[in-house]
């Protein structure tokens, strides 16, 4: 689909994205870099940030691919300073690594769901923590009389509650918790805007595979006929909304994009059904008061 953006409403910006070789992380990676940032993408696994630099070095995108692991400090510390020292300076951090499986509460271990709290809530944490200096208006590097933004994906899990997700659902109500801290702190002190984006099923992505497997999601649409899947670009499209000058006024807001998924809930009787059942009530209630006080006299 055709951008609703301008071309160049990133342009001269630089966007740091964790996880951003691959899935989610690699179209908000694409799109950025389409609309004018320059990109770096930060990654465990050698091989897949050198072909996502490879593919958006292709399509005539400013792009470098630095190996880090977000749960360590050390090396959210030196891809930010990579980035800092290629580029020149730091505009815009996307927090998108994530770790995710499916697996009942009783199943999952101590490690299990410490490593993906690791990953998600404390890697978000140290990310943004690690970028202020850079991100911050007056910071090193800053050639612009605001500050940057930081943008951290999360999802709709911890809305309600979700089967076997217990580890993600807390991981990711952490993050948004982490989203409006960061905003009324670092956006009054520093003039930081941050937000997030909580997606849905989306197409293609790691996170649907794993979370929701075609054997999953045929079973959906046999109970929910509205069943429906994004796609990433559904996503970035959302992303440069809120980085870009777009969303100058958008500050600790997190970004349902689910087409409504999270509000599930199947239709338990067909419309027709509810309108006859409701005048047959109706009519009950009118000839036979519920609750009406006895008199013993």
């Amino acid at each position: 689909m055709e951008s609703p953006f301008k071309a160049d409403i990133l342009k001269g910006k630089v966007g740091l994205i964790t996880g951003g070789g691959s899935g989610i992380g690699f179209e908000i990676s694409t799109q950025l870099g389409k609309h004018g940032a320059s990109i770096a993408i930060m990654g465990r696994r050698k091989h897949v940030l050198q072909a996502a630099v490879s593919a958006l070095q292709s399509l005539g995108i400013h792009a470098v691919g630095f190996e880090g692991d977000v749960r360590k400090q050390e090396d959210a510390k030196r891809v930010i300073e990579s980035t800092f020292k290629h580029f020149g300076h730091i505009d815009i951090l996307v927090n998108a690594a994530a770790g995710n499986f499916l697996v009942p509460a009783e199943d999952l271990s101590t490690n299990g769901f410490r490593t993906v709290m690791d990953i998600d809530s404390v890697g978000t944490f140290t990310m943004c923590r690690e970028a202020l200096e850079y991100l911050k208006k007056g910071g090193r590097g800053r050639n612009s009389p605001s500050g940057g933004s930081i943008l951290n994906i999360s999802a709709t899990l911890h809305y309600t509650a979700s089967w076997y997700q217990i580890h993600v659902s807390a991981a990711k109500a952490a993050v948004d918790s982490i989203t409006r801290n960061l905003a009324l702190e670092w956006g009054t002190d520093f003039d930081i805007r941050v937000n997030g984006i909580a997606p849905g099923p989306i197409a293609d992505t790691p996170g649907l595979s794993k979370l929701a497997p075609d054997e999953i999601t045929i079973k959906a649409r046999e109970h929910l006929p509205s069943y429906k899947i994004g796609d990433k670009w559904d996503i970035a499209m959302s992303a440069i909304y809120l980085v870009s000058d777009a969303g100058k006024f958008v500050n600790g807001t997190t970004l349902v994009v689910d087409g409504g998924h999270w509000l599930r809930n199947p239709r338990r009787l067909p419309k027709e059904e509810v309108k006859q059942l409701s005048r047959v009530v109706e009519k009950r209630s009118r000839e036979t008061p519920v609750g009406l006080p006895s008199s013993k006299l």
